[in-house]
């Protein structure tokens, strides 16, 4: 048994201490919204300078640009990314099914944009491996292409523009949802991919880009599969093709490989040693391409090379609009994707650096960089990984090093872009291989997650396995789905524990896990450790019932019981006002007019502080269970309630059934007030009721 612990206070129920501290006058909720609109509608010119720098961050951090210590950084750290957004640009347009000028066009226009609208100072916007894989899907689907059709065809320069056509109308649509959210503030919906879902997922994806770039390695014209099954699809087709094999494409992409794989290898170990990675990509392209140009590749071996790169801008048009109601659905996906890659990857970098980002503010930044880009001929853009971590590691420092990557790209659309003419397609295929690097190394994390969480773990495994069988919008839909279901297990399954007291404290907890914590005499103390709602009702009734022991043949006992006591004159048993005795409540004597059976339970404490929320249907609940506890002779007690539990407990009609002076703020106070009025109830008589 603990001792008794002295509290050198009053003791307080919910009543009393919003009496003393609560607020002072209660405000009209339609008071409060018709305040906030007020105050929100003010338009002076300081309000308006506050609302365009937060729209628009470049004027609230530009002026504040620190010339000597950051210039050097972000013009090393910007020339570094736009280096390796050139080969890469090109290389990703063949995952979207499109010409590599496009990605080059990608690699400018939402890099621009974001350098105005953007709060991640160290990420790194253009194209994205998985975005360009999930948006070829749809424009493979859309407009495929025939696998025998001349390049130089007229009617492959049609269906080239339908393409990109289709490419930048997902792009438009991704923009336009993106100031949608934003315009609604939901930021928030990023957090539905949790980090084992984005590892997985991303992981699963490079998986995909690796097989469907096995063609181009090979030298093989195979057609792109879409939908489910897509890799087994694309391995049987390559597997069947193999004896076609073009024996100069592979010697070029076994050459490409051996060099670009430690080269990166070597980017990765020293890069602390190294001011800038060796921009192996770069120059990988430019040796191919003077080879093949030298040794006229493309017309002894037959190999598939670029072709004709246009220098200049693309001049303004609407994307094919006409196709929005056909990729609303996949773009929807690609926008969730995008989105929630770019915040992460901000907050990664923010939280490393120690500054904070603003997540609806991204979905403007992104959904304005998608949506003005859509207009030049792009396809959907995000942050990237691999070149937002060249970018902090060079050095770069706030969102001015996207301009100095805009300059370098720039320069090849408008003067080198068609020397890359004899550049062979397998090159790019290759650096869209070796740049998938982090993410198979993610599989490293594996033990780690087992270790710390098996249900992580199997988010993980799940997700990657729907991703890589079925597809990547399917996978990924299949993991946030079944994530939320153990989020859901969970709630539904939430432990409800017996509590103890810690001798000489006033410090409760589960006597399971702490073997010197001991119960009250007479009072259980449970807590429940979750929500309270229609999908774990009954597994709440459950777990109090059996802590319990409110047995239908318990309670009908009980009732005889009490059925006798009426019939006898109630004693008068005090409460506790301001830590004094107080006789308002003469019914209490009923929970202490006997000791009845000892070790029976007499009188319940619910410590209400781990249940989150509670709805109607799990309110009713409660005050079903309470009548029952009535009936059986068992007083209900509940501590530590929130302010949104209570009042829906309130207006459910609790108060109905239970007295408002057995509300109490700490478990503590319920625990004194019950002891002190079973010492005054043992006092006033010593009948024992049996």
């Amino acid at each position: 048994m603990s001792s008794p612990v002295a509290v050198y206070r009053d003791i307080y129920t919910e009543d009393q201490f919003k009496k003393l501290y609560g607020a002072s006058e209660e405000t009209n909720s339609s008071e409060k919204l018709r305040e906030r609109v007020l105050k929100n509608c003010r338009c002076n010119k300081d309000a308006c300078v506050k609302a365009l720098k937060e729209r628009i961050p470049i004027l609230n951090w530009l002026p504040r640009y620190k010339l000597k210590k950051w210039l050097l950084g972000d013009a090393v750290a910007g020339f570094t990314v736009g280096i390796v957004h050139i080969p890469q640009g090109m290389a990703f347009a063949l995952l979207t099914s499109v010409a590599p000028i496009y990605g080059l066009y990608t690699s400018f226009f939402p890099v621009l944009l974001y350098v105005l609208f953007g709060t991640g100072r160290h990420v790194s916007t253009g194209t994205f491996a998985v975005v360009s894989l999930m948006t070829g899907s749809v424009v493979e689907r859309m407009i495929p292409r025939p696998v025998d059709l001349n390049s130089t065809s007229p009617e492959a320069a049609e269906i080239e523009a339908q393409k990109i056509g289709v490419a930048a109308a997902v792009a438009f649509l991704s923009g336009i949802i993106m100031v949608c959210m934003f315009a609604l503030q939901l930021g928030f919906l990023s957090t539905y991919l949790s980090e084992p879902i984005v590892k997985a997922f991303t992981s699963a994806a490079a998986f995909h880009v690796t097989i469907s770039q096995l063609q181009n390695m090979l030298g093989l014209r195979l057609p792109r599969y879409t939908g489910p099954f897509t890799i087994f699809k694309t391995l049987a087709s390559v597997f069947e093709a193999l004896p076609l094999t073009n024996m100069a494409e592979l010697v070029i992409s076994m050459a490409c490989l051996s060099v670009l794989i430690p080269v990166k290898e070597i980017n990765t170990r020293f890069r602390h040693k190294l001011r800038t990675p060796i921009p192996v990509e770069i120059l990988m392209v430019i040796i191919a391409t003077g080879i093949t140009y030298a040794c006229s590749l493309d017309s002894v071996y037959e190999i598939q090379i670029v072709g004709h790169i246009p220098a200049g801008f693309p001049s303004p048009r609407l994307p094919a609009l006409e196709t929005l109601p056909s990729v609303a659905g996949d773009t929807l996906a690609i926008t969730f994707v995008g989105y929630a890659v770019s915040v992460s990857l901000a907050m990664i970098y923010a939280d490393k650096h120690g500054y904070t980002i603003h997540p609806n503010q991204e979905l403007l930044a992104h959904g304005i960089s998608n949506t003005v880009s859509s207009l030049f001929s792009c396809f959907p853009s995000s942050a990237t990984l691999a070149t937002t971590n060249i970018l902090e590691s060079a050095g770069g420092a706030t969102q001015l090093s996207g301009l100095f990557t805009s300059l370098v790209v720039l320069v090849v659309l408008l003067l080198v872009g068609p020397l890359f003419y004899f550049l062979p397609k397998a090159v790019l295929a290759c650096i869209n291989v070796t740049s998938l690097r982090q993410m198979f190394l993610q599989f490293q994390d594996l033990p780690e997650l087992w270790r710390i969480s098996k249900i992580d773990f199997m988010v993980w495994v799940v997700t990657w396995l729907s991703v890589v069988i079925l597809n990547v919008d399917l996978g990924l839909a299949v993991g946030v789905v079944f994530s939320m279901m153990t989020v859901i297990c969970r709630t539904q399954r939430a432990g409800c524990s017996v509590l103890g007291r810690a001798s000489n404290t006033e410090i409760y907890r589960s006597i399971k896990k702490n073997s010197k914590c001991y119960e009250i005499p007479g009072v259980k103390i449970l807590a429940y450790n979750g929500p309270i709602y229609y999908g774990n009702r009954s597994f709440f009734r459950e777990a109090m019932t059996n802590l319990l022991g409110l047995t239908p043949e318990r309670i009908r006992r009980r009732e005889k019981i009490l059925k006798a006591l009426e019939k006898k004159e109630s004693l008068s048993i005090p409460t506790v006002e301001s830590g004094v005795a107080n006789a308002s409540f003469s019914s209490e004597n009923e929970l202490f007019k006997s000791d009845i059976v000892d070790g029976e339970v007499q009188a319940v404490l619910i410590d209400c502080s781990s249940v989150i929320f509670i709805d109607v249907a799990g309110a009713r609940l409660f005050i079903q269970m309470c009548i029952e506890c009535q009936k059986a002779g068992v007083r209900i007690y509940l501590a530590m309630c929130n302010e949104s539990v209570l009042k829906i407990l309130t207006n459910s009609g609790l108060m109905d059934h239970m007295n408002p002076q057995h509300l109490f703020v700490t478990v503590h106070d319920a625990v004194v007030y019950i002891q002190q009025l079973k010492e005054n109830s043992s006092e006033k008589t010593a009948t024992i009721w049996v």
